[in-house]
């Protein structure tokens, strides 16, 4: 694990399932989804054999706090409900930053989500530049679901090593 790394703990919510409370909240103060939503989310991946949905968190080792975290759920609200699963959700605290933990956080999902049977990951965002330093390429614009903007959406292909 690279040193800027040390004192953080990159986990799957199924190995920390005291933390769903903490997860739901934190995920809802971030982006404004209904907390239920996220309540719901979790408990599915805590109940589910299946690879989504699936939740991460970095945690501060020191003080337990929620440095970041990120999901894998089937669709991120946009119309291409072929385009499966999707990360979703990614945020670090902005006193986290610069750290390397967005980064460790995508490549552990996807080597997980590989490890699983889903070597493709898909995500909207409209960020131009950050997801492709971690192999994440431009796919094509896709409608949001409950309106007519559009958005960007990436893919990222994931290659197992034997």
């Amino acid at each position: 694990m690279r040193a800027a790394l040390r004192n953080i703990s990159l986990q799957n919510l199924q190995m920390c399932p005291e933390r769903q409370r903490d997860a739901a909240a934190w995920f809802h103060s971030k982006w404004g989804i209904p907390q239920d939503a996220y309540w719901e989310s979790t408990e599915d991946s805590l109940a589910g054999p299946g690879p989504v949905p699936q939740w991460y968190l970095a945690l501060d080792e020191e003080t337990g706090e929620i440095a970041g975290g990120a999901g894998v759920i089937e669709n991120d609200f946009h119309q291409r409900k072929d385009l499966r699963p999707n990360l979703c959700a990614l945020y670090v605290e902005e006193r986290y930053r610069r750290r390397g933990i967005a980064g460790a956080l995508l490549h552990r999902i996807a080597e997980d989500m590989a490890a699983q049977g889903a070597d493709t990951l898909y995500l909207v965002m409209d960020h131009t530049s950050f997801y492709e330093r971690y192999g994440w390429e431009f796919l094509c614009m896709v409608r949001e679901e409950s309106s007519l903007a559009q958005t960007r959406l990436y893919v990222h292909r994931q290659r197992l090593i034997e």
